[in-house]
């Protein structure tokens, strides 16, 4: 999206408070996002609540990494390329054709969480001479290769992609690397030739490849709505990169990181990930309309005027331009054309009377 204004998160505030404190939309999109906001009210509180968040050791990964990789010892499987060392999880070292994962082995059945990412992509390519990037997960699927970022296509769940290398040449507004997120139901397809846009949520550029400081990932699920955001710059702050309602994701799901690279390379690294569950207070309502309403496939409330969205912003400035001056001309046109006719129709109406 268009907009990265840097706000700081606070602990202690409300979803309904950083919601309203961001502006991720340009103000020429209000009215559409008000629209899906209303299609979308189910997700939104009526009032402020308060969260409580307490770090999930059994879904984090973090420094010494013991046993990581080893069978029955650690809550977390490795998988292709990607090694454990004192610093990092590798993902994938800096060489062509590789890929790695490191996998949750324990289903996760929290309502609202959030994760955490400290991860680092570095390697002695120049600009756009790097690739491919790397994602984190929470899928129905594990420990599956393939080409989505070293995970299976057609997967069922959310991917939160940081995508290194531009495919699409053509569409230069959009600067790499770029984060995007995705949500899949087991029959989506990511279009790598694309850079999976028919198909994303939303997303940012990230500029993170060989930083000198941390880079951090944010992922937020709280009452069906995905927040995401980075902190890149090295200022402690998270920057918005995309807030969308109505994600509806079934719980028993896995969380994973998975990298990959293919003619050009980077080192893809996890420093860690920590799992937060949020305590969200519901009324007695909400939670029965939401025992209920149980979920079961992935899926994104109003797609597409999500989409529609997403085509407005994606313009480029020399498109808007020749739109903006078509239409000018069109109305030119039409008005020119209209005083035309009324000339021809009076002169007709005067001889007559005459």
């Amino acid at each position: 999206m268009a907009s990265v204004n840097s706000s700081k998160l606070r602990r202690s505030d409300s979803l309904f408070d950083v919601m309203f404190r961001r502006n991720i939309m340009p103000h020429k999109l209000y009215f559409i996002s008000t629209c899906l906001f209303l299609f979308a009210g189910s997700c939104f509180p009526d009032d402020d609540h308060e969260m409580e968040e307490f770090l999930k050791r059994e879904f984090s990964l973090s420094k010494p990494y013991q046993g990581v990789g080893s069978l029955g010892s650690s809550h977390w499987e490795l998988m292709g390329d990607a090694m454990v060392t004192t610093d990092q999880v590798r993902l994938t070292p800096d060489m062509q054709s590789r890929q790695g994962a490191v996998w949750s082995r324990i289903p996760c059945h929290l309502k609202d969480w959030e994760m955490q990412v400290h991860f680092k992509v570095h390697g002695q390519g120049k600009k756009n001479l790097n690739g491919d990037g790397l994602a984190i997960w929470y899928t129905k699927e594990r420990m599956q290769k393939g080409p989505v970022f070293g995970n299976m296509d057609n997967f069922t769940g959310l991917g939160v992609f940081v995508d290194t290398y531009p495919n699409e040449e053509k569409h230069i507004e959009r600067i790499f690397p770029y984060v995007i997120a995705m949500v899949g139901n087991g029959s989506i397809s990511y279009e790598h030739e694309r850079d999976g846009r028919p198909t994303e949520l939303g997303g940012c550029n990230a500029m993170v490849r060989n930083l000198k400081h941390d880079t951090f990932l944010f992922i937020r699920y709280v009452r069906r709505r995905l927040t995401v955001m980075i902190d890149i710059d090295g200022q402690h702050e998270w920057r918005d990169c995309l807030d969308i309602p109505g994600v509806r994701l079934p719980l028993g799901y896995y969380f994973g990181a998975s990298a990959i690279t293919g003619d050009l390379s980077d080192n893809h690294d996890i420093i860690s990930l920590k799992l937060y569950q949020l305590t969200v207070l519901r009324s007695k309502k909400e939670e029965e309309e939401e025992e209920q309403d149980v979920i079961t496939i992935p899926s994104v409330e109003n797609m597409e005027l999500l989409r529609l969205v997403q085509g407005e912003e994606g313009m480029s400035g020399i498109a808007i331009f020749f739109t903006v001056l078509f239409s000018m001309l069109g109305c030119i046109f039409l008005i020119v054309i209209g005083m035309v006719v009324y000339s021809q129709w009076n002169e007709s109406r005067r001889k007559r009377f005459y």
